[in-house]
């Protein structure tokens, strides 16, 4: 994005820069548009696991971790959300709202899916398919479809195996407000070796 000039959005677009700036004010109203699309078709997606699997949230999730594998095989450059987030890093960049209002709206809709599946520490399974989806769109980068991402879906079908069997006891499946997650300062230091 930031490498990219408008001359060659125009062109790529078959259009001039005026007509780009008449419809859009700036590069970045392009790109908080062009995110916002992204968005809409992420909604629709959620909009049909509902309509293909109605009143059968455990069946959803499983949609959801096969269309995360339909994503990540269908497009290996990754989410075009982290890779905006990558390219963005000014935290008071328009576009990082977007992106981040997206990420935790998606976030949250995953750990409530979770919950209506009957998940005791749903939001915490909500986060580790997140997590196991954003690294999988990194190691398809760095190693190919050949790597760990190979094994996506069988990976994330038995962590959510290993949740659903677990008591309803225990940890709330509430998320955890932002401010109380506190960053590790160091890690501790390995144990000497003789």
């Amino acid at each position: 994005m930031r490498g990219i000039g408008v001359d060659a959005i125009a062109e790529q677009a078959g259009t001039n820069k005026m007509t780009l700036y008449r419809h859009f004010g700036s590069k970045d109203d392009l790109i908080i548009a062009c995110l916002r699309d992204v968005a809409a078709e992420a909604d629709e997606i959620w909009a049909e696991f509902e309509t293909t699997y109605p009143g059968d949230p455990m069946a959803q999730l499983h949609a959801w971790v096969r269309e995360g594998a339909d994503c990540v095989l269908g497009d290996p450059r990754g989410c075009d959300m982290a890779n905006a987030a990558v390219e963005l890093a000014e935290s008071d960049h328009p576009a990082r709202h977007v992106i981040e209002e997206f990420k935790n709206a998606h976030r949250h809709r995953l750990a409530q899916l979770c919950r209506d599946a009957g998940i005791a520490k749903a939001a915490l399974l909500a986060d580790t398919l997140w997590l196991l989806l954003e690294g999988v769109r990194v190691s398809i980068q760095s190693v190919g479809v050949e790597g760990p991402c190979a094994h996506f879906i069988s990976i994330a079908e038995a962590v959510i195996a290993a949740f659903a069997t677990e008591p309803a006891g225990g940890q709330s499946s509430r998320l955890p407000d932002e401010a109380s997650i506190k960053p590790r300062q160091s890690l501790p230091p390995l144990p000497a070796t003789t």
